[in-house]
């Protein structure tokens, strides 16, 4: 599993002009899946990302995790994290799950965030969405289970 993670403030997600899930602050998270990813690929990366400690204390050093401030998550899948682009002009997706694997993983993964005690929101799994967000720092990590 991939993540591109976004300190953010207010972020939203669209599908046909509707708003399915925001947040005041927190995380925006795009999560990839590829073949093979585990029950542990999504704790590990649940513990990883509510923990994380990216948010500023009171002498302005990253040294506060989401649990610390309260903030919440909206989760967006995205398996264009697994594109490949070393050929050609077109990107390949043969690295990205198939989706009835990757619903799956993303769902898991979800419920593994909300057990550790984060409100998650969500956009639609499989549907072109439109996502907006203001990008607090900027801080955008990227996280992948397969390197830790």
């Amino acid at each position: 599993m991939r993540i591109v993670l976004q300190r953010t403030g207010p972020a939203s997600v669209k599908v046909k002009s509707r708003i399915i899930g925001q947040i005041e602050k927190g995380f925006v998270l795009l999560v990839g899946i590829t073949h093979g990813d585990t029950e542990e690929d999504a704790d590990y990366l649940a513990e990883k990302v509510v923990n994380l400690r990216v948010f500023e204390d009171e002498n302005e050093k990253m040294n506060l995790s989401l649990k610390d401030t309260g903030g919440d998550i909206l989760s967006i899948s995205q398996f264009t994290l697994y594109g490949d682009c070393r050929k050609g002009r077109r990107p390949n997706f043969m690295n990205a799950a198939r989706p009835e694997e990757a619903r799956h993983m993303y769902d898991l993964f979800n419920a593994k965030l909300q057990e550790r005690g984060v409100h998650v929101e969500t956009g639609e799994f499989g549907a072109m969405m439109d996502v907006s967000l203001v990008n607090d720092g900027p801080v955008t990590l990227i996280i992948d289970s397969k390197e830790k």
